[in-house]
C-alpha cells in the first residue's frame, strides 16, 4: 500500500479554509457530527434511488448507520451502507470545494462576530471539513456500489491528503476520526446519543451508537412531513429546516399541510430566517427535495419556480411510482398540479405575512415581512420579469425606497399617496438608494410634489417593463417623463428663464457625438444638467447596465437637459450671442450630468483638467 499512496494538494483555498474551521468554530463543535451525518444519510438515499434501475445495488436487510466511539484508541468511526465514493470522487467531493463561494466564506468565517460563526458552515456546504474541528487525522475508507474497489482518503487539514488502495467488505464509506485531546467528550455515547437526538431524529434511516459493545438506537427515524402537526413541536420543525437546508438560523416561516384531492401530497416547506451567504444568484433552480412514498428521489424536480428557490423543505406524494425518472417528472400531469398547489401556497403564505398576518411587522423588524424583503426581495423580483402568470400578485409583495417616506412602501401604498392629476407610478432606477435620493433626476417631481420610488437593485431595470401597470397605473421611469412633468403645475420659481435660442444650437452642435439633443429643461430646479433617455429607448439605468456587459442597447444617444432658470446656465446663455467658443464648457456640461447619474466622465483625466480650470478662471 506505501507503493501506491499519493498525495495530494487541496484545492485551490481550501487550506486557508480548513484553518478557518479548526480555530473560528469552537463555540458549536458537536455540528460535526450533525454534518457527518446528514453526508451518509444522503448517500443511503442515492444507493436507494440507483437501486430502483440497478437492483444489484439494493441496500443490505438491515441498512443502518453505526456510530462507534472508542475511547482507548480515541477514535470515533461513522460507518454507511450508503452509494460509497470511488477515487475520482474523493478527490472530487474531499479534496476540492468546487464552489465560487469559497473566498467569500473564508472572508466571512474570519469577519463574522463569535455568534453567527456556527451558522456559516452549513451556508457553504463545506460540512465535511467540520471533522477537523474535533479531530487531528480524519481517514475515509469507501467502496462506491456496483464496484470491487475500495480507496483510503486521509488528511490532518494541514493543506494537503492522501490517497491509497484500500479494502471494505460492502459498499458504503467508513470515516475515522482521530480525536483531539480536547474533544474527549464526543467518544462518551450518551453524548454522541444527545447530538443525534437533537439533530438528526427525523433521519429515516437507522441510527445506531455503539455502547459497551452493543448498539443502541439513537434516532426514531420518523419522517417528520408525515407526523400530525399537534404532535411537532417548534424545537422539532427547526431541527428539520436546518437538516433539509443544511443551514442554522431559525426558518422565518413554516408550511406544513396535506393537499387531498386529484393529487395528494404531504409539504413541509420553509422560509429562511436569514439570507444565505452562498449566492442565490449563481443556482436559479430551485431544490425542494421530492419524496415518493418517504423515499428521496430527487432535488431537481423544479417544485417551484426559480424566484422562489429561496424557499426549502420536502414534497412527499403517494401518486408517482418509486421508478419514476427524470423525463417522465418533467411531464407527468401529477406533478404539474403538485407544482402548482405548492407555487400557490407558498404565495397565500407571503400574501398574508406581508399584509400583517401571522407574526407580522407589530412582532419585529426580523420577524416581520420586512426583514423577508430585505433577504430575499431581489430574488421575488425575478418572477416579475419571468412569471406572467403570478405577475400582480407578484407585484402586490414588491416594496420600496421611496423620495416620500421613510423605509420601505408597497406599490398599493403609493396609489393611495398619488396627486389627484397624477396619471403614473414614477421610478427611477441606479445602483444605490441613498445616490438615488439626491438625484437630480428628481427635483422636478420633489417640487411638484411628486413622489418617486427608487429602485437600486439590478433586477430593477428589467421587470418595470414586463410589469407596466399596477392597478391601472402605468409605470414610467423618471428619466423618459419630462412630458408628463408639464402637465403637472410647478410652483412660481424665483428666477425668471434665461433666453436659451442661442445657446442651445451651439451646445447640440459642440456635443453632437455625445447626445441626441440639448433641450431646456422643465423639472430641474437646483442642478444645472440632467441627462435624459431618447425618445423610444430603455431608461438610463437600463442602458448603463448593457455598457457594463459590453452591450449596445440600441437606444442612440442620451439627451441633455439643461436648467434655464440656473446661474450658469444664465451665464452661458448671456455669452452665447458672441463669438466666444462654447465647445469646452458644453463637454464640461456632459460630463458633469454623467457624474450626477453614477457614470464616468467621458474622459476623466480630461475632466479633471476642465474642472480645474474653470475653478481658476
Amino acid at each position: 500500500m506505501s507503493e501506491a499512496l499519493e498525495r495530494h494538494e487541496f484545492g485551490a483555498e481550501v487550506g486557508r479554509l480548513l484553518d478557518l474551521v479548526v480555530h473560528a468554530l469552537y463555540s458549536e463543535r458537536e455540528i460535526f457530527l450533525r454534518e457527518l451525518v446528514a453526508n451518509a444519510a444522503d448517500a443511503v438515499d442515492r444507493r436507494r434511488f440507483e437501486a430502483l434501475s440497478t437492483p444489484a445495488l439494493m441496500l443490505p436487510g438491515e441498512a443502518k448507520l453505526r456510530i462507534i466511539p472508542d475511547k482507548d484508541a480515541r477514535t470515533l468511526t461513522l460507518s454507511d451502507p450508503g452509494i460509497g465514493m470511488g477515487k475520482a470522487e474523493l478527490v472530487q467531493h474531499l479534496g476540492t470545494i468546487a464552489r465560487s463561494g469559497t473566498l467569500a466564506f473564508a472572508r466571512s468565517l474570519a469577519e463574522a462576530p463569535a455568534a453567527e460563526k456556527p451558522s456559516l458552515i452549513g451556508q457553504f456546504g463545506v460540512g465535511f471539513y467540520s471533522a477537523f474541528m474535533v479531530a487531528e487525522r480524519v481517514e475515509v475508507t469507501s467502496r462506491r456500489a456496483g464496484t470491487e474497489e475500495a480507496w483510503i482518503w486521509a488528511s490532518e487539514g494541514r493543506g494537503d491528503y492522501t490517497l491509497a488502495p484500500g479494502t471494505r467488505a460492502e459498499a458504503g464509506t467508513d470515516i475515522v476520526l482521530h480525536m483531539k485531546a480536547d474533544a474527549e467528550e464526543f467518544l462518551d455515547p450518551w453524548r454522541l446519543q444527545a447530538i443525534i437526538r437533537k439533530w438528526a431524529d427525523h433521519i429515516t434511516i437507522p441510527i445506531t451508537v455503539t455502547r459497551e459493545g452493543e448498539e443502541e438506537p439513537a434516532n426514531e427515524g420518523t419522517a417528520l412531513w408525515r407526523k400530525p402537526k399537534a404532535e411537532i413541536t417548534e424545537d422539532n420543525y427547526a431541527e428539520f429546516y436546518r437538516h433539509v437546508a443544511h443551514a442554522f438560523d431559525t426558518p422565518w416561516s413554516t408550511l406544513h399541510w396535506r393537499a387531498e384531492g386529484t393529487v395528494e401530497f404531504t409539504a413541509l416547506l420553509f422560509i429562511p430566517g436569514m439570507k444565505p451567504f452562498q449566492v442565490l444568484e449563481g443556482e436559479r433552480e430551485s431544490r425542494l427535495r421530492l419524496h415518493v412514498r418517504r423515499m428521496f428521489i430527487t432535488d431537481e424536480a423544479a417544485l417551484l419556480p426559480p424566484w422562489l428557490r429561496f424557499v426549502k423543505g420536502v414534497v412527499d406524494t403517494e401518486d408517482l411510482p418509486l421508478n419514476v425518472s427524470r423525463e417522465m417528472l418533467q411531464s407527468t400531469p401529477a406533478l404539474a398540479r403538485i407544482r402548482k398547489a405548492v407555487t400557490n401556497r407558498v404565495l397565500a403564505e407571503l400574501k398574508n405575512r406581508a399584509k400583517g398576518g401571522a407574526k407580522g411587522e407589530a412582532e419585529g423588524e426580523a420577524e416581520g415581512y420586512q426583514g423577508f424583503w430585505e433577504n430575499f426581495g431581489g430574488v421575488l423580483k425575478e418572477g416579475i420579469w419571468e412569471d406572467a402568470e403570478h405577475r400582480q400578485e407578484i407585484a402586490a409583495l414588491l416594496r420600496f425606497r421611496s423620495s416620500a417616506v421613510e423605509g420601505w412602501t408597497s406599490l398599493a401604498d403609493y396609489i393611495a399617496r398619488m396627486k389627484p392629476e397624477q396619471e403614473a407610478i414614477y421610478l427611477l432606477a441606479g445602483d444605490n438608494a441613498a445616490a438615488l435620493a439626491q438625484s437630480p433626476q428628481l427635483e422636478g417631481f420633489r417640487a411638484r410634489g411628486v413622489e418617486v420610488l427608487l429602485l437600486s437593485e439590478q433586477i430593477d431595470a428589467f421587470w418595470p417593463e414586463r410589469l407596466a401597470s399596477f392597478e391601472g397605473k402605468p409605470l414610467r421611469s423618471v428619466t423618459q417623463s419630462a412630458a408628463d412633468l408639464d402637465r403637472l403645475p410647478l410652483p412660481e420659481p424665483a428666477e425668471a428663464a434665461a433666453d436659451l435660442s442661442a445657446l442651445l444650437p451651439k451646445l447640440t452642435e459642440a456635443l453632437k457625438d455625445g447626445v441626441s439633443e440639448v433641450r431646456a429643461s422643465t423639472r430641474l430646479v437646483d442642478s444645472a444638467v440632467v441627462l435624459a433617455a431618447g425618445k423610444g429607448g430603455p431608461d438610463l439605468q437600463m442602458q448603463r447596465l448593457l455598457r457594463r456587459a459590453g452591450q449596445e442597447s440600441g437606444a442612440g444617444l442620451p439627451v441633455l437637459e439643461v436648467n434655464p432658470r440656473h446661474p450658469l446656465i444664465r451665464r452661458l446663455a448671456a455669452q452665447a450671442g458672441g463669438a466666444e467658443d462654447l465647445a469646452g464648457m458644453a463637454g464640461l456640461l456632459l460630463d458633469l450630468a454623467r457624474v450626477q447619474d453614477g457614470d464616468a466622465p467621458r474622459d476623466p483625466a480630461a475632466f479633471a483638467r476642465q474642472v480645474a480650470t474653470a475653478l481658476a478662471g
